[in-house]
């Protein structure tokens, strides 16, 4: 897919707020620091279009960016991060849970993993609620740049076994780096089959 438009339209806190249009959304959400601003302007290649901060939890808002005119990218808050207010983490799980269980337009999440960490029990658990709830969603490994080959296979291979577990099939999976750009066409090469099969 080529991007060759990307557009900040606006930052929501409730589903009221978001844009009218039936443009499909992809959706992108992990916990806190997983590196979901440096993602979001790798794959539009748009530096500077999502705020990249060095204080984890800056994204409080659901922010939407259109792209192509097509379709919009949706850019979720973090969750989990064990600086914000037990009042604000519940005020952006409520954010994050209405638009991922009540918004219709939203056609796919994609759930961000820090691919140097072991599977944390706040993403398994959001996992599962993702599959309990119907939710069609796949994984994104990010920072691989920072593991070598073998890690990053070992990394991959925990969390497929995790999720085996509990799941009889598992969800697409993507590597990637903003720092090297890996990732990017197959990312938006899996959007675009998605937006052709709608």
């Amino acid at each position: 897919m080529q991007i060759n438009k990307a557009q900040f339209i606006c930052s929501s806190e409730r589903l009221g707020q978001l844009p009218k249009d039936t443009l499909r959304e992809f959706a992108f959400i992990g916990r806190s620091n997983v590196g979901k601003s440096s993602l979001v302007n790798m794959l539009t290649g748009r530096n500077g279009l999502a705020k990249v901060s060095g204080t984890p939890g800056k994204t409080k808002l659901i922010n939407h960016f259109r792209i192509n005119d097509t379709w919009y990218l949706v850019d979720l808050p973090g969750y989990g991060y064990a600086r914000t207010s037990k009042a604000q983490r519940d005020e952006f799980s409520k954010i994050i849970l209405d638009y991922v269980l009540r918004c219709e337009r939203m056609h796919f999440l994609f759930v961000l993993i820090d691919s140097r960490l072991e599977p944390q029990k706040i993403d398994l658990r959001f996992i599962e609620m993702l599959g309990r709830e119907g939710i069609p969603f796949g994984l994104i490994f990010t920072k691989t740049d920072k593991l070598s080959a073998a890690q990053l296979a070992r990394s991959a291979e925990r969390y497929r076994r995790t999720l085996a577990e509990q799941w009889e099939e598992l969800p697409p999976i993507f590597f990637s780096s903003s720092e090297k750009r890996t990732g990017r066409e197959e990312i938006l090469g899996f959007i675009e089959k998605c937006l052709a099969d709608c």
